[in-house]
C-alpha cells in the first residue's frame, strides 16, 4: 500500500513538473513574439490601405508568426501630420504618411515633389526608390526606411467647370506645402490642408480647386464635389509617401526577420506602383460617370506650363546647396531617370 502511494505521489509530482515546464515554455514562446503597431492615414476601405495591411500579414507569414502587427488605418493611432515623429518616439512602430506633412524635414528629398512631368504612379514610385537608393539622404537617418511610393501625376481639379489651366488663376487651391509653388506659379491661391479635410472644404466653398492625383477623385470621393480635371503634364508632380519603422525596433529584430522584410519591401514597391496606376484609371472612369469633364492639354499648352515651372527647379537647387546638399545632382538624377523610364 505504501509503495502504491509513493508511486502515485511520484507520478503526480512528475505530472505537475511537466505541466509547469510546459507552461513556462509556452510563456517563453509567447514572449518571443514581437508585437508592432502600424499607423496609416488612408481609410480602411481604400485599396492603398488594404495593400499595406497585406504587407503586415505577409511579414507575419514570413516570420513564421514571430512578428505580429496591429494595423491602425484612418488616423486611429496617429494623425498624418504627426506620424513621422510618432514613429521616432515609438508611439507607432511603423508609420506611413506624406513627406509634405513634415515640411522642411526632408530638404534633399523635396526634389521628388517638383513638377518633373510624371506620367504614372508606377514611374513616380520607382523614381522615389531609385533616388533613395542612390543618395541615402541623411534626413532619414533617425528611422528605418522600409520603402517609398508616390501617386500618379498631380493635377488640378476644380469645383466649377473650366476649360484651360489659365482659369486656375485666383482659385483657392488645396496644396501640400511642398508643392504650393506650382499653384503660385500659375496664379492660384495655395491653401495647405490635410487631405482628410478637403471634401468638406470643397463642399462648403472653402476651396475652389484641388491639386492632387486623379486617384483622389474616387479614393477620396472628390469627383462628387468637382466638375473639371485639367490634365497637363507640364506641371505634374508626385507627392512622396514614406513607410518607415522605428530604428531601435528595427535593430532589435532578428537578422532573418529583417532579411524577410527587406525582401517583402522590394515586392511591395512593385505592387504599390502598379496599384497607383490602377487607381488612377479607376478614378478616371469614376469621374466621367459622375459627370466630370477631363480637359487634356495640348503639347503647346504643356510646354508653356513647363516653362513656368523652371524657376521652381532653380529655387530647389539653390536651397539645397545652401544647406550643403547635392541639389543639382539630385535633380539631374531624377530627370535622367524619368527620361530613361517613361
Amino acid at each position: 500500500m505504501r509503495k502504491a502511494v509513493v508511486v502515485l505521489l511520484t507520478s503526480l509530482v512528475l505530472a505537475l513538473t511537466l505541466f509547469v515546464l510546459a507552461g513556462a515554455a509556452l510563456a517563453q514562446e509567447q514572449e518571443k513574439v514581437i508585437k508592432l503597431k502600424y499607423s496609416n492615414f488612408f481609410p480602411a476601405a481604400h485599396k492603398i490601405s488594404q495593400l499595406h495591411e497585406q504587407w503586415c500579414r505577409e511579414v507575419e507569414k514570413r516570420s513564421q508568426g514571430r512578428v505580429k502587427i496591429t494595423y491602425f488605418p484612418a488616423n486611429t493611432l496617429t494623425p498624418p501630420t504627426q506620424t513621422y515623429d510618432s514613429v521616432m518616439k515609438g508611439i507607432a512602430d511603423i508609420g506611413m504618411s506624406l513627406l509634405a506633412y513634415s515640411p522642411g524635414r526632408f530638404p534633399l528629398s523635396e526634389v521628388l515633389t517638383l513638377p518633373l512631368g510624371y506620367t504614372s504612379g508606377y514611374q513616380s514610385t520607382k523614381t522615389a526608390n531609385a533616388f533613395y537608393k542612390q543618395f541615402q539622404p541623411k534626413e532619414f537617418d533617425n528611422v528605418k526606411v522600409l520603402f517609398l511610393h508616390a501617386h500618379g501625376p498631380g493635377l488640378f481639379h476644380t469645383k466649377k467647370q473650366i476649360h484651360s489651366i489659365a482659369e486656375i488663376k485666383g482659385m483657392r487651391t488645396k496644396v501640400n506645402a511642398d508643392v504650393a509653388g506650382i499653384a503660385e506659379a500659375l496664379g492660384a491661391v495655395p491653401v495647405t490642408m490635410p487631405i482628410t479635410e478637403c471634401y468638406d472644404g470643397m463642399q462648403k466653398g472653402l476651396l475652389d480647386a484641388l491639386q492632387l492625383p486623379m486617384e483622389g477623385l474616387k479614393g477620396w470621393r472628390f469627383a462628387e464635389v468637382s466638375k473639371t480635371t485639367i490634365e497637363n503634364h507640364g506641371m505634374s508632380y508626385a507627392a512622396t509617401i514614406f513607410a518607415v519603422m522605428n530604428k531601435d525596433k528595427w535593430n532589435s529584430l532578428p537578422p532573418d526577420v529583417q532579411a524577410a522584410i527587406e525582401e517583402i519591401n522590394l515586392e511591395w514597391i512593385e505592387k504599390q506602383g502598379k496599384l497607383w496606376n490602377q487607381l488612377d484609371q479607376e478614378a478616371r472612369e469614376f469621374a466621367l460617370q459622375k459627370g466630370m469633364n477631363i480637359v487634356t492639354a495640348t503639347p503647346q499648352e504643356e510646354a508653356e506650363v513647363a516653362e513656368k515651372m523652371k524657376p521652381l527647379f532653380a529655387k530647389y537647387v539653390k536651397s539645397a546647396q545652401e544647406k550643403g546638399l547635392p541639389g543639382q545632382e539630385a535633380l539631374a538624377f531624377c530627370q535622367d531617370y524619368l527620361t530613361k523610364n517613361k
